[in-house]
């Protein structure tokens, strides 16, 4: 648990140490639980456990302290459902609530649909994935970190 004043306390130290050494453009995988987290960070990424947690309690905390991009049309990005469940009519609720708390951190932009091999592709070039406790089907997001202009900086 941190214990500082202002940082929610579902953020790590190990977190907040990605969260402060990403730059303009690095990106930020939140896995699901049944995500390859492990796996996929043999190839390179930095894997930080966050077990227990779901993925909309810890994107809200990350949204007071990360920019999301401006500078590309989707800041945020999903899994896209794979053809047979796209047949089978899946919903996946849990989109709507990461599209809201983007919102609410000022995003204006649409969750990006990235089909399932180019996702772990794209998650294997970020610079951390976190492994979560999130079961819902899809849970998968990936943030792209932006820029704090100067002013706000003083």
């Amino acid at each position: 648990m941190v214990v500082l004043k202002g940082i929610p306390s579902v953020l790590s130290p190990d977190l907040l140490y990605v969260l402060a050494k990403m730059g303009h453009g690095d990106e930020l995988v939140l896995a699901d639980a049944n995500f390859p987290a492990s796996s996929v960070c043999a190839c390179g990424p930095k894997e930080i456990r966050a077990d227990g947690l779901k993925i909309p309690q810890l994107l809200e905390a990350i949204l007071k302290l990360l920019p999301l991009d401006t500078y590309v049309p989707c800041p945020a990005a999903v899994m896209d459902l794979v053809d047979t469940d796209k047949q089978k009519g899946l919903s996946v609720p849990v989109w709507e609530i990461y599209s809201n708390l983007l919102s609410q951190a000022g995003s204006k932009s649409p969750l990006e649909k990235v089909e399932r091999f180019a996702f772990y592709e794209r998650a294997k070039k970020s610079y951390a994935v976190v492994a979560t406790g999130e079961t819902a089907l899809y849970g998968n997001l990936i943030l792209k970190k932006g820029v704090i202009p100067a002013e706000s900086l003083e």
